[in-house]
Parts: structure tokens; C-alpha cells; sequence
């Protein structure tokens, strides 16, 4: 498990795992006042937090479940993805999906972040690539006729 430095200029506690099975940790809002969220409403919420990944990861932000099935917010980028070399605070890009406003509260729980480990590739031009069973079968050709 690789160690993250982070700095946390919220009041909010760090991020951390809920129980030993979970792969996200749980992102709070760092907000002076609550936040009105109209129907189909988009907003950067920031979170206070700053981090120094090692090289060769990247953390993705991602909805919390429970955020979208009760209130029907959620990241509109997902995931969203922070770079080893960004240094800028952590801001998360919720949307209200729901037909009525919604509130985010200071400290609120808005979304997770999950570590992954990044490979990198290098191209190698060619002429023509190999075919498979699939071949050209684009989206939905997996499913039933």
C-alpha cells in the first residue's frame, strides 16, 4: 500500500476506509455555508485537501452511491482523475440529477477516492492491427439478439 502525503486545511477529519473491504475512502465538502443545488445544477465543491501521489498512481474520484440514490447527486466527470504531479486542492464536480434542489451541508460526504496504480504505454505504429472473434463489433454487440 503506498503512503500518501496529504495536507488538510478543512476542519473535516481525513479521508479514510469505512470497513477493511472498502476500496474508496469518503470525501467531505469544505464549505463555509450549505450549498443549494438546483435540478441539473453543476458545481466545483471543494475539499480542503492537497496531495503528494508517488509516480506511477492516481486517484479517481468517484459518486458515492448513497448520495445518488437518495438526493440524486453525483461526480459528472466519473471517474474523475487526479495525476501524480497535480498540487492544486482536491475540488470535486458534483451535478444534481433529481427535479428538486438539493443541499449540500459543510462536511457532508460527497464523494471517493480509490488509489490505482497507472501503467503507461508507448505507441508502436503499424500497417494493420490483429483480428479477433469480436473484430469490429462496437457497442452492445456483446449482448442478446
Amino acid at each position: 500500500m503506498p503512503t500518501v502525503k496529504i495536507v488538510n486545511k478543512s476542519p473535516n477529519e481525513l479521508p479514510a476506509y469505512a470497513t477493511a473491504g472498502s476500496s474508496g475512502m469518503d470525501v467531505r465538502a469544505f464549505l463555509d455555508n450549505p450549498l443549494a443545488l438546483q435540478p441539473m445544477e453543476r458545481v466545483l465543491v471543494p475539499t480542503g485537501l492537497y496531495v503528494e501521489l508517488p509516480q506511477g498512481y492516481e486517484i479517481q474520484v468517484r459518486p458515492r452511491s448513497g448520495l445518488a440514490v437518495r438526493q440524486g447527486i453525483t461526480c459528472l466527470n466519473t471517474p474523475g482523475t487526479i495525476d501524480a504531479d497535480y498540487r492544486g486542492e482536491i475540488k470535486i464536480i458534483l451535478i444534481n440529477l433529481s427535479a428538486e434542489e438539493q443541499v449540500i451541508e459543510p462536511g457532508d460526504r460527497i464523494a471517493q477516492m480509490v488509489i490505482q496504480e497507472v501503467g503507461r504505454m508507448t505507441w508502436h505504429p503499424v500497417e494493420a492491427i490483429g483480428e479477433t472473434e469480436r473484430n469490429v463489433g462496437g457497442f452492445g454487440h456483446t449482448g442478446k439478439h
